[in-house]
């Protein structure tokens, strides 16, 4: 059976686009009729197994799948709004609210090395991730990447992991939102609260303001995405101003002692812990990977975009928590809004409210980019049906997914209504640092593995290379939680780390070269990428796991009871070629 949009005319999906009949969220074979979902059933070991080994190929996800949402998402992106949108997109609520949560809990003063830390992982990813869209320009993001390189089930599960990241991310966003618009209104966060005593400690705090503002945004992103991109222009560059400003004002009251007088007081772990949660406040530059298929010249734009815009980040967050952190002791530090709270301990009360705006400002942008980039990942996931059909549709007159972008939204608002700031960033980290490790093992697979060229001892090569270079990593990432010490087991970890990796290099040859640009340094630069990411999963705190395996147990049950059957039914109606995974 054909997937909506696919054979329809540009007439019928504009009369489809807000209806929600069955055809638009279970049209396939499968869910005709209990006889065949049955059936479906019956045969789900061996529909797992298909769809455990397939891969896509690059022309099929950037033509037929594309095809799928109907109408044309509209190329008006350059690497200037590439650029802005990547500032926008990152610089929030991380640098304005995590830096005095992990100043004051976990790094002390040393939260400027976490921040280092986190930063040069993300720039590992970045590079990973440009690659990809620059040859796979299509709104599917990561998503799409490891459907081409891992298979479907995998960039399922990571799907899973995208939608729980954009959304859980948005709602952190809107509640520092919140915390920020109190500092400005001399009051404290909790006083535009609900108080809900019926609910946990963690989700007692009801925010209807963060409703509002998601609200707000939501309107914003669907009507156009070149709209966004100047509001967003206009926005990102009056909030690096008041950075600037934060940056010089606050130098000039520093305190070289504040700095130096107990740097780490919580040692290393303190400050990978840090670096596990402040990674939070490098996620969205995938956001900007999705926008690829909606950019004028990829080749060009993506690598200016994304490099560019994250080099400025990451100066700009290691200069501000050196500023904070030369403005007053650590531990006293606010954890709700630190920089409006230092430059009144430091008596200048005026500043406060100029900070107060810039981070509202910042974490405005922040959730109209996160918005824009969410909506076009679950476009891409719908158009494989992995998700319902539905949401895959492209307004024709707007050139947005409008279905997509409300329904993330309407999920990000609720979570944000309930949730505090500490659960949803820990969570956040695991989902973010699991997907970019898995980017960088799907880099490795597309330049040494070709199907049909590579042959079969150079597979056999690369797949356990590969595995080492996870084992070494993991073995790392499980010594440091669990609070090994001595320095001896560390090193063992990454002399096999570095043997696997040199392996890989020397004794496989390459399969593929990039035909406009590539990571350089490959197979050391992902697979550096692949052992930060994990190690700093090995720094996140028990209870996120906890959550984090509920979520992927709920996303496996949805998958084997719809998901699997969906995108078997529309890969088999589609022609789609099985079984020559790795």
């Amino acid at each position: 059976m054909a997937s909506v949009g696919e054979n329809d005319s540009g007439g019928k999906m504009r009369r489809r686009l807000c209806s929600c009949s069955k055809e638009d969220f279970l049209p396939e074979e499968s869910f005709q009729s209990w006889a065949n979902y049955t059936k479906a059933l019956r045969e789900t070991g061996l529909r797992f197994k298909d769809r455990f080994t397939a891969r896509s190929v690059d022309k099929f996800e950037i033509n037929e799948i594309k095809a799928r949402s109907g109408n044309e998402m509209k190329k008006t992106l350059t690497w200037w709004d590439l650029i802005w949108f990547g500032i926008g997109a990152v610089i929030g609520s991380g640098i304005f609210v995590l830096t005095g949560q992990e100043a004051r809990d976990s790094a002390g003063p040393a939260v400027i090395l976490s921040y280092v830390i986190s930063g040069v992982s993300a720039m590992l990813s970045v590079f990973c991730y440009t690659e990809f869209a620059i040859e796979i320009p299509v709104a599917g993001g990561s998503f799409a990447y490891l459907r081409v390189e891992l298979g479907d089930f995998v960039a399922f599960v990571a799907a899973g992991n995208i939608i729980l990241e954009y959304i859980i991310g948005g709602a952190a966003v809107a509640r520092s939102w919140t915390s920020y618009f109190a500092t400005l209104l001399n009051h404290h966060p909790n006083d535009f609260r609900i108080y809900a005593p019926i609910f946990a400690p963690d989700y007692n705090r009801l925010d209807p303001i963060a409703v509002v503002v998601i609200t707000l945004i939501c309107f914003a992103a669907v009507i156009s995405t070149k709209g966004s991109s100047r509001f967003n222009y206009v926005a990102s560059i009056i909030h690096l101003a008041i950075i600037i400003f934060i940056i010089i004002t606050g130098l000039t009251q520093a305190d070289t002692k504040n700095l130096t007088a107990n740097f780490a007081p919580f040692g290393a772990h303190g400050i990978f812990a840090a670096a596990s949660v402040l990674f939070f406040a490098y996620i969205g530059f995938d956001a900007v990977s999705t926008m690829a298929e909606e950019t004028k010249n990829p080749a060009k734009d993506i690598p200016l975009g994304l490099v560019g815009s994250m080099t400025i980040t990451t100066a700009c967050y290691c200069l501000m928590a050196i500023t904070l952190c030369l403005m007053q002791p650590y531990y006293q530090i606010d954890p709700d809004a630190p920089f409006s709270v230092a430059f009144s301990a430091i008596g200048m009360d005026w500043a406060k409210y100029i900070v107060a705006f810039g981070a509202l400002k910042g974490m405005t942008t922040v959730l109209l980019v996160s918005a824009v980039g969410q909506a076009r990942y679950l476009t891409h996931i719908a158009r494989t049906h992995m998700v319902p059909p539905w949401f895959a549709q492209v307004h024709s007159a707007t050139g947005t997914p409008i279905n997509a972008t409300i329904f993330m939204l309407i999920a990000t608002a609720i979570i944000a209504f309930f949730t505090a700031l500490n659960v949803l960033s820990n969570l956040l980290s695991i989902s973010t640092l699991f997907i970019f490790m898995l980017v960088a093992v799907a880099l490795l697979v597309r330049r040494y593995y070709v199907a049909g060229e590579t042959t079969e001892a150079n597979r056999r090569k690369l797949v356990a290379a590969i595995t080492v270079i996870l084992a070494a990593s993991v073995a790392a990432a499980m010594l440091w939680a669990i609070g090994v010490e001595g320095w001896i087991w560390y090193l063992l970890a990454f002399v096999v780390w570095l043997v696997a990796t040199g392996y890989l290099w020397w004794a496989v040859p390459q399969a593929r070269i990039p035909e406009m640009w590539g990571v350089p340094l490959v197979p050391w630069l992902p697979s550096a990428s692949i052992a930060i990411n994990i190690f700093l999963l090995g720094s996140i705190d028990g209870p996120s796991y906890m959550r984090f395996a509920i979520w992927s147990l709920l996303l496996l049950v949805y998958y084997f009871f719809f998901g699997l059957h969906a995108s078997y039914d529309t890969a088999k109606a589609a022609g789609a070629g099985t079984g020559d995974g790795v």
